[in-house]
C-alpha cells in the first residue's frame, strides 16, 4: 500500500543537533514546514555515514528552498552525540538527527525491518500540510544520493506551488513544465 498521501501521525522524539539536545514535536516542528526525513539502519556502521555526510553537503540548498532535514535510526539521541564526536563524516552534519529507540518514526513511515529492529534506508517529504507527498526505501546495502532528492524536493514544492502542472522525467528546477489535458494525449 503506498504511502502517498499519508498524513504522518503525531509524535514527540528527542534529537541532537549541533552540540545541543532538542525535541521535535510533529505539531510545533512539522506542520506548517516542508520537512525531509531520512531513515538509515545504524549509527556506527558503513553505508550510512557516506549518505549523512552526502546529505550534509545538500543541506544549506535544502535549507534555502525551505526543507528541514532530519535523519533517523533507531539509536538514541544520546548515540547521535557519541557519533557525531568520532567520526569525521558525521562530524560535518548539521541537521538534526532523531532518536527513535522506541520505534515511534519508523512504524509510522513503515520503515521498520522487524528481524533486526532497525530502518530501511527511507526518504520521506513531508509538505505542510503534514502528508507524505514522494519517497524512496532502499534496502540495507543500497546508498542513496541527495542531489537526486534535491531535485525531487523542488518538483514537490514545484507542484504544490502551481496545482495543474506536473513536472515530468529528469525535470530540473526552470525547466518546461506540463500541463495535463486532452491536448497532449499520445503527443508526448
Amino acid at each position: 500500500m503506498s504511502l502517498i498521501g499519508k498524513k504522518v501521525d503525531n509524535f514527540t522524539v528527542q534529537g541532537y543537533q549541533n552540540e545541543t539536545f532538542r525535541e521535535v514535536n510533529f505539531e510545533k516542528d512539522i506542520l506548517g514546514k516542508w520537512s525531509i526525513f531520512m531513515f538509515y539502519p545504524a549509527d556506527f556502521t558503513f553505508v550510512c555515514p557516506t549518505e549523512l555526510e552526502d546529505l550534509e553537503d545538500h543541506h544549506k540548498e535544502l535549507n534555502d528552498l525551505g526543507f528541514e532535514v532530519y535523519s533517523v535510526s533507531t539509536d538514541t539521541h544520546f548515540t547521535h552525540k557519541a557519533w557525531h564526536d568520532h567520526s569525521e563524516a558525521i562530524s560535518k552534519v548539521t541537521f538534526t538527527m532523531l532518536g527513535d529507540p522506541k520505534k515511534e518514526l519508523v512504524k509510522i513511515f513503515d520503515v521498520l525491518e522487524e528481524e533486526s529492529g532497525m530502518a530501511f534506508r527511507g526518504t520521506f517529504i513531508v509538505n505542510p500540510e503534514g502528508k507524505i507527498v514522494a519517497y524512496e526505501v532502499n534496502d540495507g546495502g543500497i546508498g542513496r544520493d541527495a542531489s537526486e532528492l534535491v531535485r525531487r524536493a523542488k518538483a514537490a514544492k514545484f507542484v504544490h506551488d502551481n496545482p495543474g502542472l506536473v513536472c515530468p522525467a529528469k525535470w530540473k528546477e526552470g525547466e518546461k513544465t506540463l500541463k495535463p489535458g486532452l491536448d497532449l494525449v499520445g503527443k508526448i
